[in-house]
């Protein structure tokens, strides 16, 4: 007779649930006491817990509340501080048959910058609900009579939900293949959209995560990225549900705060898997002291996820050399590739992989083709790999004009297929049909995802080189915007890593560089022609491009999506329409800059008054 231990039970018994109900239900009555999310408070004290029974009330008693309103089918907003109660909120709309809707809340002292994009998401989603705490209940109140959609929907506190509603819920009976939940994607390029992700998606999505990130029993997480990321709610916090293992719950502000308790959280709790974008890893090396770093333990940190924007192997270097005496390796690092389009990930580097860094000549690149860089080359391109194929995923390198494969040496747009991929987007049959459903124009192959994202496969590793909306095409050949900025970065003391944006505009029929940088706050005395002079001349050296323009702005000026990447689309739409904080600006084409516009605008005004009759 075989034992049958807990660890075989949590390994094996997930991918028998068709659902996240089913499965959060299963827990809730195997596992009632074991502790599921952990809050840290500031990222440092242990604050509230949810053990899975607790959990599973909450949610039961939320969605006997969502069943009042007939909610099944609804689409809810859910705006919270990163904690337990968005968990809560989302297993209550899961566990009533309502479409979740992961959304940033809106902030005391960004209200006018965040509530334009809650309204489009609320609109465009036609959401009737929305599910808060009384913090922001207030904080939106006074906006509620301005905007309209708000106006339309149900707020909801479920910090005031009644528990013992959860003895009146009504199992809806979901099946697979109903919507869980819509992700909207972040917008670095267009419009934010929905993207409608199933419970087949979701479930089919956390097997193949469980093999490709070696998650096991023994497994412990925290997670600080926000839940409406992707990166942050389905790794961050679906996935320990999933694998039935605790997790700690850190604020992505106690992060920005204090980098320092995201990887002291990591050596106290003796985590194994933790993941954040390339400026995490960047700001850890920056800001946390050699003191600090001699408490930190980081030898069980086993996966360490890096993705959600460009990885730069300089940071990755820097951080391994920074923290490898406090234990960390690495062969820890994850770097990996994937979108919202695919509920989380594309490709990932397992554990027992060491990262692969690709240097390339840079001249061929630009023309689209893969030459590994020689010995004796000055300048290379180094590209780091975003590991293999997530289990089964299918990967596909296409002409992204001609619907063609590629060949092995030619740059290409990624295209994927697999059950994780989602339905298409909300409301949008056309663009879901042109992006979700493409196939191989000579063998019709497919369908297939269109990421957008440009790349190549190399002995199985995937490398990613751009976003086809952002790349910057001067002269016929073709220039990664991230590279440029990260040049540009490193030039002066005075600029803020990961606050630039390098795009194109048209002048004179013919696409120019222009580069917007903010600089850092404390910056006294600074020579800006020293520094505008300094960021031509290394963009020259580096990348054999003449600047069109160089604007220093004012620390917070970079226009961001809210995961954090550069909106380069927005900084350019800035640019042209002379609305950036600008510090200090130059042009090859004085009428380009700020002091320009300025007087420019003085003299039309003046002459407005001179016409106007008295």
């Amino acid at each position: 007779m075989n034992t049958v231990t807990p660890s075989d039970i949590d390994s094996s018994t997930a991918q028998n649930f068709s659902t996240l109900v089913e499965l959060l239900r299963w827990r809730a009555l195997q596992q009632p006491e074991k502790v599921a999310y952990t809050f840290l408070i500031d990222g440092k004290k242990e604050g509230s817990q949810l053990t899975y029974a607790q959990l599973d009330r909450q949610a039961r008693a939320i969605a006997a509340l969502l069943q009042q309103h007939n909610a099944r089918g609804e689409r809810a907003l859910l705006l919270y501080p990163q904690g337990l109660e968005v968990i809560a909120a989302f297993c209550g709309c899961l566990y009533a048959g309502t479409i979740a809707i992961p959304v940033p809340p809106p902030e005391a002292g960004r209200l006018k910058r965040t509530l334009p994009r809650l309204q489009a998401i609320a609109k465009d989603a036609q959401a009737s609900l929305v599910l808060t705490t009384s913090g922001i209940l207030s904080l939106v109140e006074e906006y509620d009579e301005k905007i309209p959609e708000f106006q339309a929907m149900s707020w909801i506190d479920t910090e005031q939900v009644d528990l013992s509603l959860a003895e009146t819920w009504q199992d809806p009976a979901v099946t697979s293949d109903m919507l869980a939940y819509l992700q909207y994607t972040s917008g670095s390029t267009s419009t934010p959209k929905g993207v409608m992700l199933s419970h087949s998606n979701v479930m089919f999505h956390s097997a193949n995560l469980q093999k490709a990130c070696g998650y096991t029993p023994d497994s412990v997480t925290v997670a600080w990225m926000p839940y409406f990321h992707d990166y942050g709610l389905v790794e961050g916090l679906i996935q320990p549900l999933y694998n039935g293992i605790p997790c700690y719950v850190m604020s992505p502000f106690a992060f920005i705060k204090r980098p320092f308790h995201w990887l002291q959280a990591i050596s106290r709790y003796k985590v194994t898997h933790s993941q954040g974008p390339n400026f995490a890893y960047d700001q850890c090396v920056r800001r946390i002291t050699p003191e600090q770093r001699a408490t930190l333990d980081l030898s069980s940190w086993r996966a360490a996820g890096n993705a959600a924007e460009p990885i730069n192997p300089q940071v990755m270097e820097s951080f391994y050399e920074t923290f490898a005496p406090s234990g960390f390796q690495w062969n820890a690092f994850c770097p990996a590739y994937g979108l919202a389009e695919a509920t989380l990930l594309v490709s990932f580097s397992a554990q027992t992989a060491t990262p692969v860094l690709c240097n390339l000549d840079p001249a061929a690149l630009e023309k689209n083709r893969i030459v590994p860089a020689s010995k004796n080359q000055d300048i290379v391109r180094t590209v780091v790999g975003c590991g293999t194929k997530v289990c089964d995923t299918k990967i596909a390198i296409v002409h992204p004009e001609k619907f063609t494969r590629c060949a092995a040496d030619e740059v290409g747009e990624i295209w994927v297929s697999d059950p994780s991929v989602a339905h298409g987007y909300w409301q949008r049959p056309e663009e879901s049909e042109r992006t979700f459903r493409a196939r191989i124009a000579d063998t019709n192959e497919g369908p297939f995802l269109r990421t957008g994202d440009l790349g190549f496969l190399k002995d199985g590793e995937l490398f990613i080189t751009g976003r086809i909306k952002d790349l910057i095409i001067i002269r016929g050949t073709n220039h990664y915007p991230q590279d440029i900025e990260w040049t540009v970065q490193e030039s002066h003391a005075a600029l803020r890593p990961e606050h630039g944006a390098a795009f194109s505009v048209m002048v004179n029929g013919e696409e120019r560089l222009v580069i917007v940088q903010e600089v850092e706050r404390h910056t006294q005395n600074l020579d800006t022609n020293e520094v505008m002079g300094a960021i031509r001349q290394v963009v020259s050296e580096q990348h054999e491009l003449q600047v069109y323009a160089v604007v220093l702005v004012k620390p917070g000026s970079i226009l961001k999506t809210s995961s954090g990447k550069i909106q380069r689309q927005g900084c350019r739409a800035a640019f042209l329409a002379g609305s950036l904080d600008v510090v200090a600006d130059w042009s090859e084409n004085p009428q380009a800059t700020a002091k320009f516009q300025s007087l420019k605008g003085e003299v039309e005004s003046l002459l407005q008054k001179v016409q106007t009759p008295k």
